[in-house]
């Protein structure tokens, strides 16, 4: 277990590009790229058990320079993923106050693929794909949770009142978006929520699933929670099935209030990571990760701080902003 300082080469190359465009919003304005701290953000690795399962979680726990409690927001990998994947988010959420927590899932994490033979590795992550894994994830949620609430209250610890959990968001990408939509109002063909966890209060959802069963009113009709997706024109995984367009099923099946969909033009489904993935074909674009970061900063901003300013940055101008034209963002 160890504090360290993060690097920002990401995002100190690329704000003052964007503070050079003209197409950026007054500076004097709500702006969700500006970070709130001159301090570089800290980073505290930690592993948890869960003695139940006999199961230990590593975390990577992204800390504000500030002193008083903290929203919270935690985030899933995909498959073959780990708690460093996506650490752009990690460092720019923990920059504008959020304890951002980032959880690695064993057993669908990168040992699925570093630890077997090249030849085995495609065979390896299709069986870490499935119920199973579905299953720990979820559970890994909710054991991160708890002992996060004791971490809090713990004299000494590193974490000790640094976490306002009545304020807690969740996030995920691809096999993490799936685990999201579980955990944040997703229901069963049946019609149940048996997975909802009520101490989540919004959910950034990059790469988005329809259902394997039933449809796509039954499983996110009912969901009130606040929901921002994330996706992009080539948003296709080699493993799953899930397309770009099966994607796309999601939003118009969610019920209005507080739901928004952002599609990023060219966007493969690499695009919300800092890595490529099996499949890829086409150069990242830089702008792209700068259009996550905002919006979803904006997002966290407006549903777990109730600011007036960031929920009019949505729904407003904001979002043109940081956009190409080709990106679509749409809210209901």
């Amino acid at each position: 277990m160890h504090l360290s300082l993060i690097s920002t080469a990401i995002l100190s190359i690329l704000l003052p590009a964007l503070a050079a465009s003209p197409s950026v919003v007054d500076p004097a304005a709500y702006d969700p790229l500006a970070p709130l701290f001159e301090e570089s953000p800290l980073f505290l690795d930690l592993t948890i058990t869960d003695q139940r399962r006999h199961r230990d979680i590593p975390l990577r726990i992204y800390l504000p320079h500030e002193v008083s409690a903290s929203p919270v927001v935690l985030f899933s990998h995909g498959l073959g993923g780990s708690r460093e994947t996506c650490g752009y988010l990690g460092e720019h959420w923990a920059s504008r106050g959020y304890v951002a927590v980032f959880v690695q899932h064993p057993g669908s994490d990168e040992s699925v693929w570093s630890e077997v033979p090249v030849s085995e590795r495609m065979d390896s992550l299709v069986a870490a794909a499935g119920l199973e894994s579905f299953l720990e994830r979820v559970g890994d949620v909710s054991v991160v949770l708890d002992r996060l609430e004791e971490l809090n209250a713990e004299d000494g610890h590193e974490l000790e009142g640094r976490m306002d959990l009545n304020a807690t968001g969740m996030s995920g990408h691809s096999f993490g978006a799936v685990t999201t939509q579980a955990l944040c109002g997703q229901r069963t063909a049946g019609g149940r929520s048996i997975f909802s966890d009520e101490r989540l209060d919004a959910a950034v959802i990059m790469s988005p699933s329809s259902p394997r069963m039933g449809t796509a009113e039954q499983a996110f009709g009912q969901v009130e929670m606040p929901w921002l997706l994330m996706t992009g024109t080539m948003d296709d995984a080699v493993i799953g099935g899930a397309d770009a367009d099966s994607r796309l099923e999601v939003f118009p099946a969610l019920p209005e209030g507080d739901k928004y969909e952002l599609v990023l033009y060219g966007a493969e489904h690499s695009a919300f990571t800092e890595r490529a993935l099996p499949g890829d074909r086409e150069t990242r674009n830089p702008n792209h990760h700068i259009v996550i970061i905002a919006i979803s900063t904006a997002f966290w901003d407006a549903y777990l701080r109730d600011d007036p300013a960031a929920l009019e940055w949505l729904r407003g101008g904001g979002p043109s902003s940081v956009l190409e034209p080709d990106d679509s963002w749409r809210w209901k």
